[in-house]
């Protein structure tokens, strides 16, 4: 195998077999290397795109990044329908087989202890909308024409008022739903807000969590999580999953993050 080695994820051995002609990034086929009774899985990129100034380049480019991170997440996916794997950062790079060898023996312990808290388990991402954004628009349902300057006050108050009331019951709703879900998982995981502009759907994002769950319990879960759905009036509540545990990788919460902060990448070449 030439060039240089992209790594997606480490596991543990497995017999189950993977999809039929896995490719990875570039569409180079995905190869398992085994170590230390470990395997990392890992296929050829080239120098001239992953090399590291060409790399940090790359990095900037959101078309590259997104096919790059698509073609990433192609693998995991196809990893966690047959086992646990343990989820490395987009773009991570070695030299050769020799570089991922050293990976893993460096890692092994923590590879190890991470490997035995997520055996069994998968990531399922809960966010909850405001519908409608932010902001109500004021020509979405138009006022009488205000017969004063006093009257025109009232409505701007009025209007205030009720967005003040909507976004605390979006709070109040959105907590009791963590809640719920939290006590129905092993870990969970808040992570910041999406950016309105950045999300696929309408809506104002005011929760972004991340749950932990066995993966023989999780039909419960998604069920669950659907009887929430009508709970709350001017709520879009929606489930993605089932992942690979990325939220939960480091215990302190720290790891590689939700599904939607999943197109980070290191630019290393190590």
């Amino acid at each position: 195998m030439t060039g240089l080695r992209y790594v997606y994820a480490v596991c543990r051995p497995f017999d189950a077999p993977l999809q039929a002609q896995l490719t990875g990034v570039g569409g180079a086929p995905v190869k398992m290397l085994a170590h230390h009774g470990l395997v990392a899985v890992v296929s050829p990129v080239p120098e001239g795109d992953f090399a590291e100034a060409p790399l940090r380049e790359h990095l900037e480019d959101l078309d590259w990044l997104g096919a790059t991170a698509r073609a990433h997440q192609q693998v995991v996916d196809a990893l966690t329908a047959v086992t646990t794997p343990l989820p490395l950062r987009l773009a991570t790079v070695f030299r050769d087989d020799s570089g991922v060898r050293v990976m893993i023996e460096t890692g092994e312990e923590a590879f190890r202890r991470t490997l035995d808290r997520l055996d069994g388990r998968v990531e399922w991402g809960v966010k909850v909308y405001i519908e409608g954004g932010e902001e109500q628009p004021e020509a979405a349902a138009p006022a009488a024409k205000p017969a004063s300057g006093r009257d025109y006050l009232r409505q701007r108050r009025n209007r205030a008022q009720e967005r003040e009331d909507k976004w605390r019951a979006a709070e109040r709703f959105a907590t009791r739903l963590h809640g719920t879900l939290a006590a129905h998982a092993e870990e969970s995981r808040l992570h910041a807000p999406q950016n309105s502009a950045l999300t696929r759907g309408s809506g104002h994002n005011v929760l972004n969590a991340a749950y932990l769950v066995p993966r023989a319990h999780s039909e419960e879960f998604v069920e669950l999580v659907d009887h929430t759905k009508d709970e709350e009036p001017g709520m879009r509540v929606e489930l993605t999953g089932p992942w690979a545990a990325y939220s939960f990788v480091d215990p302190e919460g720290s790891g590689a993050g939700d599904a939607g902060d999943r197109e980070d990448a290191s630019g290393e070449v190590v």
